[in-house]
């Protein structure tokens, strides 16, 4: 039974403060994948305490890992009596990234048993890249009874390309092919931050993969990884939302523990609809909006493009704009679920296939909505910050999924907001 609490929020309250950026999310969980690869401890700071960070230290549990939380946010993970090769569904339907432990089971055992993945329902995102780098590395694969079964002799080094620059897939392959016999390269890898990440604690742990950042990484396997401590970066889809709760509400709002060089494309896109965006430092960030919000075009693709995961919080701003925006969707097929629900909200809009066009209105007014996955659920939560009214929104435990105790942070900042 998923948890009934709800968020009720009154709006119409410009927020005004300074609210700190925790760890990112999406790093973590493929880091935290990566400790798998070594019999050594390792120690990782900066860990966000998300409902999706506990389902996949529950996952790392199964696999025989000593998991322990320490103060301030620290994760200490020892694989040393990593012994067991399967990856439950109850397990594993909960969070799709539970999936990226594959690679590190066939590194390490030489074999994997992992449940097909869940997560949210934001469109068909198989496991067809994964499975493909794999079989390209010399692994044994056939699914059946929804699991996946791969085994291995010894992974051997290969060269792979994707059809599609997917992150997950580039990051599962990274881990195996860095204990692999001889040279893999990746040809039209993902560029996105969280695998220039994964690859610097890889290398932290004495793998040899070089090219991060580009569209082509090559990774020399070695025979063994060491145990590290490593901090995670600040999650910039988090940072991205607080800049957007500043702008929708004609607030302003100092976003701390940034990294402005993650977020260009949604800097860009604020200011082109008229919100003042200030970078004081290397980490820090003033979002600033007094005036009409201007509408503009998104079109979301792979890093360094405009990302998937704030298409939904600039739908939110788009709904309150002066004029018609066009956001289309090039990353998931499935990702326009909340916009029904800013539609009971008051806002216009249409969809049509990947695209969603949205004409400004006046002003939002509050009803009763629902999240329908994590993203969806933070454009909700944007949604009624500006609205008029108390809104009521159901269903919040997508949205514990990758925010951090939001509503106190929002509270902090002003904005009246409640959980029951």
């Amino acid at each position: 039974m998923q948890n009934p609490e709800r968020f009720l929020i009154t709006g119409g309250i410009p927020l005004h403060g300074t609210v700190v950026i925790d760890g990112a999310k999406n790093s973590a969980l493929s880091i935290m994948a990566a400790c798998l690869l070594t019999s050594e401890k390792c120690i990782l700071e900066n860990v966000p305490q998300l409902k999706d960070v506990y389902s996949m230290i529950e996952v790392i549990k199964t696999l025989g890992v000593k998991v322990e939380w320490k103060e301030n946010n620290t994760l200490y993970i020892d694989s040393d009596d990593f012994n067991n090769f399967e990856a439950p569904y109850e397990l594993v339907k909960t969070m799709r990234a539970s999936f990226l432990v594959m690679g590190p089971l066939l590194a390490r055992l030489n074999k994997a048993k992992i449940s097909l993945p869940g997560g949210c329902a934001i469109g068909a995102r198989p496991v067809d890249f994964h499975l493909k780098g794999f079989r390209a590395l010399g692994a044994d694969i056939i699914t059946e009874k929804g699991y996946i079964q791969a085994e291995v002799k010894r992974l051997k080094g290969n060269d792979i390309y994707f059809d599609f620059p997917s992150l997950g897939a580039t990051e599962n392959i990274m881990m195996a092919a860095s204990l692999a016999e001889g040279i893999t390269m990746i040809e039209n890898a993902a560029k996105d931050p969280e695998v220039i990440e994964l690859g610097n604690f890889l290398n932290k742990m004495g793998a040899k993969v070089n090219g991060l950042g580009s569209d082509i990484i090559t990774i020399e396997g070695v025979k063994r990884l060491k145990g590290v401590k490593y901090r995670i970066i600040p999650d910039r889809i988090e940072a991205g939302t607080y800049m957007v709760a500043a702008a929708i509400t004609g607030g302003t709002v100092e976003i701390d523990n940034v990294n402005p060089s993650y977020l260009k494309s949604c800097i860009v896109k604020l200011e082109e609809a008229g919100i003042k965006v200030e970078i004081k430092e290397d980490d820090n960030i003033i979002i600033s909006n007094t005036d009409a919000i201007k509408s503009v075009d998104i079109k979301t693709m792979p890093f360094p493009g405009f990302p998937t995961d704030l298409q939904a919080q600039f739908m939110a701003l788009m709904t309150i704009a002066n004029g018609t925006s066009i956001i289309t969707e090039n990353v998931f097929e499935s990702r326009f679920a909340h916009a029904g629900d800013l539609r009971r909200m008051g806002a216009d809009i249409k969809v049509e296939g990947r695209n969603c066009i949205i004409k400004g209105v006046k002003k939002l007014s509050a009803a009763p909505v629902m999240a329908s996955d994590l993203r969806g659920g933070a454009a909700l939560i944007l949604a009624s910050l500006a609205a008029e009214g108390t809104t009521e929104i159901s269903r919040i435990y997508h949205i514990d999924r990758g925010y951090v105790r939001i509503e106190d942070k929002l509270s902090n900042l002003g904005a009246k907001i409640k959980r029951e």
